[in-house]
């Protein structure tokens, strides 16, 4: 027997959030369409320039004088930059919630920092591992990194100031290292001091996409099954336990991914400085909800279209000079910063 539901039971409870989700929905599409544009004219801009029918000839034709150029070069590195920028977005997010603070991120609490120097000590001491073992390696320095910022603070993460005056202690210190382990190589690896102090998606290839895309699928994956408890993480410990939620198996749980994500990016663009820090206030804004499980989505899109977009003008402004990538997100992360500590004393 075929059931046919009353019109008015079933259809007049949605109502209200029918507005509301396509609004969220349009909201996603535009932002995705954005990310769509900044990688078309990424793949055009640049010497030589071409038009987006040249860019399709050239993808489809191996014979096209621009086929290595457009496949090896500019389009490795806009995937790259969609991927990195999507971790990093994700990673920031879970640590703001889980942490419940809205200045916590892979930059701040020193994660990015410690990846950057396990992996500069391995490419300038010419250490034999293998690319894909990178991540590994660098999710040990995260990790060594981002604990001892929190011993520092004894586990006070939701003060902000407290957060950021020590983050950036331990991630100057490790800039240190970075500097000394430069040293001890030679002058061709001046390079490599620039992408690991400020992070850079210069000279990226396929291998490099194919290092990163397996730890990001795997750690938005986690993420998007732990959005709702790390949702209820945000409301506070109290609140968290009472909906039920292991509060200290999840919060361990949020930070190793949002870890592990910064490091897979850190091992091979280095340090990109604020995606994780402005990308989730963004999409709160954008969405105007603060609801982890609802602002998951549009801020890994908006943390794509941040480094995608930065990428390309650290390539066009001073062009044919190539600033590091991480230049331009700090001129626009440092304000956002600012205007978030001045906000979060305001609501004290």
């Amino acid at each position: 027997m075929i059931m046919v539901p009353i019109h008015g039971a079933t259809r007049s409870p949605s109502r209200p959030d029918a507005p509301r989700r396509a609004a969220r929905l349009g909201l996603h599409l535009a932002v995705a369409a954005t990310l769509v544009v900044l990688v078309v004219a990424a793949l055009c801009l640049g010497e030589p320039r071409l038009g987006p029918a040249a860019v399709l000839d050239a993808l489809r034709d191996p014979a096209h004088p621009q086929h290595v150029a457009v496949t090896e070069a500019r389009l490795p590195r806009a995937v790259l930059g969609v991927l990195a920028g999507l971790g990093l977005a994700v990673a920031g997010l879970l640590m703001q919630d889980a942490l419940h603070n809205q200045v916590a991120g892979p930059e701040l609490l020193g994660v990015s920092s410690g990846a950057a120097v396990v992996t500069a000590a391995v490419v300038v001491l010419a250490l034999p591992v293998p690319l894909a073992a990178l991540p590994y390696l660098a999710l040990v320095g995260a990790l060594v990194a981002g604990v001892l910022v929190l011993l520092a603070i004894g586990g006070s993460t939701r003060d902000p100031d407290q957060v950021v005056l020590v983050g950036a202690a331990v991630s100057a210190a490790c800039a240190g290292l970075v500097v000394a382990i430069v040293g001890l190589g030679t002058e061709g690896n001046v390079v490599v001091l620039f992408r690991y102090l400020l992070g850079s998606l210069a000279a990226r290839g396929w291998d490099h996409v194919e290092v990163v895309l397996p730890w990001v699928v795997v750690g938005v994956a986690v993420a998007v099954l732990l959005r709702r408890r790390v949702a209820a993480l945000a409301l506070g410990d109290v609140a968290a336990t009472g909906l039920g939620v292991p509060v200290v198996r999840t919060r361990l749980t949020a930070l190793t991914v949002a870890a592990a994500l910064a490091a897979a990016v850190a091992s091979v663009c280095g340090p990109v400085a604020y995606v994780a820090l402005l990308a989730p206030h963004v999409a709160r804004r954008l969405l105007g909800s603060t609801s982890t499980a609802r602002v998951l989505g549009l801020s890994g899109l908006v943390g794509a279209v941040l480094l995608v977009a930065a990428d390309l003008g650290s390539r066009l402004v001073l062009y044919p000079v190539e600033l590091p990538v991480g230049v331009a997100t700090t001129l626009v992360g440092v304000p956002a910063l600012v205007w978030t500590l001045a906000r979060s004393r305001d609501a004290r």
